[in-house]
Protein backbone atom coordinates (compact mmCIF):
# COMPACT_ATOMS: atom_id res chain seq x y z
CA UNK A 1 0.00 0.00 0.00
CA UNK A 2 1.08 3.27 -1.19
CA UNK A 3 1.96 5.48 2.21
CA UNK A 4 0.66 8.94 2.51
CA UNK A 5 1.79 11.88 0.07
CA UNK A 6 4.54 13.90 2.14
CA UNK A 7 4.77 17.57 2.17
CA UNK A 8 6.76 20.28 3.29
CA UNK A 9 5.47 22.07 5.59
CA UNK A 10 5.54 21.56 9.15
CA UNK A 11 2.43 21.62 11.61
CA UNK A 12 2.52 24.53 13.21
CA UNK A 13 0.74 23.85 16.46
CA UNK A 14 2.72 20.39 16.55
CA UNK A 15 5.61 22.25 16.36
CA UNK A 16 4.41 24.82 19.37
CA UNK A 17 3.54 21.99 21.83
CA UNK A 18 7.53 20.29 21.51
CA UNK A 19 9.25 21.58 24.43
CA UNK A 20 11.76 24.61 24.23
CA UNK A 21 14.20 23.16 26.37
CA UNK A 22 13.63 19.40 24.40
CA UNK A 23 17.45 18.06 23.60
CA UNK A 24 17.16 14.54 22.36
CA UNK A 25 13.63 14.69 19.65
CA UNK A 26 12.79 11.46 18.16
CA UNK A 27 10.50 12.29 15.09
CA UNK A 28 8.27 9.40 14.43
CA UNK A 29 6.67 9.45 10.48
CA UNK A 30 9.12 12.01 9.62
CA UNK A 31 7.93 11.85 6.44
CA UNK A 32 10.59 14.56 4.63
CA UNK A 33 12.05 16.31 7.54
CA UNK A 34 9.96 18.93 7.57
CA UNK A 35 9.35 19.06 11.30
CA UNK A 36 12.97 18.57 11.93
CA UNK A 37 13.88 21.71 10.07
CA UNK A 38 11.55 23.93 11.29
CA UNK A 39 12.83 22.69 15.01
CA UNK A 40 16.31 23.27 14.00
CA UNK A 41 15.47 26.43 13.07
CA UNK A 42 14.04 27.49 15.90
CA UNK A 43 16.67 25.44 18.79
CA UNK A 44 20.06 24.73 16.62
CA UNK A 45 21.07 23.11 19.52
CA UNK A 46 18.45 19.93 19.90
CA UNK A 47 19.48 16.46 18.26
CA UNK A 48 16.74 14.98 15.91
CA UNK A 49 16.29 11.89 15.09
CA UNK A 50 13.62 10.79 12.16
CA UNK A 51 11.80 7.20 11.49
CA UNK A 52 9.79 6.45 8.77
CA UNK A 53 8.82 3.37 7.59
CA UNK A 54 9.62 4.61 3.81
CA UNK A 55 13.01 4.47 2.83
CA UNK A 56 12.49 7.10 0.44
CA UNK A 57 11.43 9.43 2.99
CA UNK A 58 13.61 8.64 5.47
CA UNK A 59 16.71 9.56 2.54
CA UNK A 60 15.23 12.84 2.13
CA UNK A 61 14.52 13.61 5.75
CA UNK A 62 18.34 12.84 6.95
CA UNK A 63 19.35 15.90 4.78
CA UNK A 64 17.71 17.70 8.08
CA UNK A 65 17.60 15.17 11.25
CA UNK A 66 20.72 14.01 12.87
CA UNK A 67 19.82 10.88 12.01
CA UNK A 68 17.25 8.94 9.98
CA UNK A 69 15.99 5.42 9.83
CA UNK A 70 13.85 3.61 7.50
CA UNK A 71 11.30 0.89 9.21
CA UNK A 72 8.35 -0.08 11.09
CA UNK A 73 9.00 1.31 14.59
CA UNK A 74 6.27 -1.34 15.58
CA UNK A 75 9.27 -3.80 14.68
CA UNK A 76 12.25 -2.25 15.93
CA UNK A 77 14.26 -4.90 17.96
CA UNK A 78 15.77 -3.73 21.12
CA UNK A 79 18.85 -2.93 19.42
CA UNK A 80 17.28 -0.79 16.74
CA UNK A 81 15.14 0.91 19.54
CA UNK A 82 18.09 1.45 21.48
CA UNK A 83 19.58 3.91 18.84
CA UNK A 84 17.24 6.20 19.49
CA UNK A 85 17.32 6.61 23.26
CA UNK A 86 18.41 8.64 24.89
CA UNK A 87 15.13 10.70 24.28
CA UNK A 88 13.22 13.42 26.25
CA UNK A 89 10.62 14.21 23.23
CA UNK A 90 8.57 11.66 20.93
CA UNK A 91 6.87 13.78 18.12
CA UNK A 92 3.84 11.84 16.25
CA UNK A 93 2.64 13.85 13.63
CA UNK A 94 -0.18 12.35 12.17
CA UNK A 95 1.06 8.86 12.74
CA UNK A 96 -0.43 6.69 15.63
CA UNK A 97 -3.68 6.21 13.53
CA UNK A 98 -1.80 4.36 10.98
CA UNK A 99 0.12 2.13 14.03
CA UNK A 100 -1.10 -1.28 14.46
CA UNK A 101 -0.98 -1.20 18.26
CA UNK A 102 -0.06 2.52 19.25
CA UNK A 103 -0.76 1.44 22.99
CA UNK A 104 2.11 -0.90 23.02
CA UNK A 105 4.26 1.46 21.63
CA UNK A 106 3.78 4.29 24.25
CA UNK A 107 4.02 1.68 27.11
CA UNK A 108 7.31 1.00 25.26
CA UNK A 109 8.39 4.45 24.96
CA UNK A 110 7.03 5.30 29.17
CA UNK A 111 9.42 2.44 30.20
CA UNK A 112 12.61 3.67 28.65
CA UNK A 113 12.34 7.53 29.00
CA UNK A 114 12.80 9.75 32.34
CA UNK A 115 9.77 11.57 34.29
CA UNK A 116 10.84 14.69 32.58
CA UNK A 117 10.09 13.53 28.96
CA UNK A 118 6.95 13.74 26.78
CA UNK A 119 5.09 12.66 23.65
CA UNK A 120 3.51 15.12 21.25
CA UNK A 121 1.45 14.13 19.02
CA UNK A 122 -0.97 15.29 16.40
CA UNK A 123 -4.04 12.62 15.59
CA UNK A 124 -7.07 12.87 13.24
CA UNK A 125 -10.83 13.24 15.17
CA UNK A 126 -12.82 10.15 14.06
CA UNK A 127 -15.74 12.24 15.46
CA UNK A 128 -15.44 14.78 13.32
CA UNK A 129 -18.68 15.93 11.36
CA UNK A 130 -17.46 15.19 8.02
CA UNK A 131 -17.05 12.05 9.11
CA UNK A 132 -20.48 11.45 10.96
CA UNK A 133 -21.73 13.10 7.00
CA UNK A 134 -20.19 9.79 5.47
CA UNK A 135 -21.09 7.35 8.19
CA UNK A 136 -24.97 8.57 7.68
CA UNK A 137 -24.69 8.95 3.67
CA UNK A 138 -22.92 5.58 3.33
CA UNK A 139 -20.15 7.49 1.34
CA UNK A 140 -17.48 5.57 4.29
CA UNK A 141 -14.80 5.82 1.20
CA UNK A 142 -10.97 5.55 1.82
CA UNK A 143 -9.14 8.30 -0.04
CA UNK A 144 -5.09 9.31 -0.61
CA UNK A 145 -5.24 11.50 2.48
CA UNK A 146 -7.01 13.28 4.99
CA UNK A 147 -9.38 11.52 7.64
CA UNK A 148 -10.44 8.94 5.29
CA UNK A 149 -6.84 8.06 4.79
CA UNK A 150 -6.57 4.75 3.02
CA UNK A 151 -3.50 4.28 5.50
CA UNK A 152 -4.85 4.38 8.83
CA UNK A 153 -5.45 1.21 10.85
CA UNK A 154 -6.76 3.22 14.18
CA UNK A 155 -9.56 5.58 14.56
CA UNK A 156 -9.71 7.76 17.61
CA UNK A 157 -12.06 10.56 19.40
CA UNK A 158 -11.37 13.00 21.99
CA UNK A 159 -12.57 10.64 24.51
CA UNK A 160 -10.45 7.38 23.15
CA UNK A 161 -7.59 9.28 22.70
CA UNK A 162 -7.62 10.54 26.20
CA UNK A 163 -8.16 7.28 27.48
CA UNK A 164 -5.22 5.59 25.29
CA UNK A 165 -2.54 8.21 26.65
CA UNK A 166 -4.42 6.97 30.39
CA UNK A 167 -3.99 3.41 29.45
CA UNK A 168 -0.21 3.55 28.71
CA UNK A 169 1.03 5.71 31.51
CA UNK A 170 0.88 9.26 29.82
CA UNK A 171 -1.17 12.23 31.17
CA UNK A 172 -2.30 15.28 29.29
CA UNK A 173 -0.84 18.49 29.94
CA UNK A 174 -1.19 20.52 26.86
CA UNK A 175 -3.70 20.11 24.19
CA UNK A 176 -4.79 21.97 20.55
CA UNK A 177 -7.55 21.52 18.21
CA UNK A 178 -6.72 22.42 14.37
CA UNK A 179 -10.03 23.22 12.86
CA UNK A 180 -11.53 23.55 9.00
CA UNK A 181 -13.09 26.18 8.05
CA UNK A 182 -16.25 24.79 5.94
CA UNK A 183 -18.95 27.19 5.19
CA UNK A 184 -21.27 23.80 5.43
CA UNK A 185 -20.23 23.08 8.94
CA UNK A 186 -23.03 24.81 11.04
CA UNK A 187 -25.36 23.44 9.21
CA UNK A 188 -24.35 19.64 10.39
CA UNK A 189 -23.54 21.08 13.62
CA UNK A 190 -27.47 21.25 14.09
CA UNK A 191 -27.77 17.87 13.20
CA UNK A 192 -25.05 16.28 14.89
CA UNK A 193 -26.74 18.21 18.10
CA UNK A 194 -30.13 17.10 17.44
CA UNK A 195 -28.46 13.21 17.24
CA UNK A 196 -27.22 13.51 20.64
CA UNK A 197 -30.47 14.89 22.15
CA UNK A 198 -32.24 11.99 20.85
CA UNK A 199 -29.58 9.58 21.97
CA UNK A 200 -30.16 10.89 25.80
CA UNK A 201 -26.43 12.62 24.80
CA UNK A 202 -25.45 16.29 25.84
CA UNK A 203 -25.94 18.11 22.40
CA UNK A 204 -23.17 21.15 23.23
CA UNK A 205 -20.83 18.97 23.67
CA UNK A 206 -21.44 16.33 21.02
CA UNK A 207 -21.59 19.33 18.55
CA UNK A 208 -17.81 20.65 20.74
CA UNK A 209 -16.49 17.21 19.80
CA UNK A 210 -17.47 17.12 16.11
CA UNK A 211 -15.67 20.31 15.03
CA UNK A 212 -12.19 20.22 15.28
CA UNK A 213 -10.08 18.20 12.55
CA UNK A 214 -7.42 17.14 14.66
CA UNK A 215 -6.31 16.91 18.16
CA UNK A 216 -3.05 17.71 19.27
CA UNK A 217 -1.90 17.04 22.68
CA UNK A 218 1.41 16.81 25.18
CA UNK A 219 1.16 14.43 27.78
CA UNK A 220 4.06 13.33 30.13
CA UNK A 221 4.54 10.55 32.79
CA UNK A 222 1.74 10.04 35.07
Amino acid sequence: MNQTPAHDHANPELLALIPPDARRVIDVGCMHGQLARALRARQADVHVVGVDIDPEYAAVAAGYCDAAYSGDIEGFDDTAFGRLLPSDCWVFGDCLEHLRDPWALLRRIRSNVGDGASVVACVPNAQHWSVQWRLVSGNFRYEDSGLMDRTHIRWFTRVTLLEMFEQTGWRVVQGLTRQLNSPEQERYLGAVRAFAEVSGLDPLLAAQDATPFQYVFRVVPQ
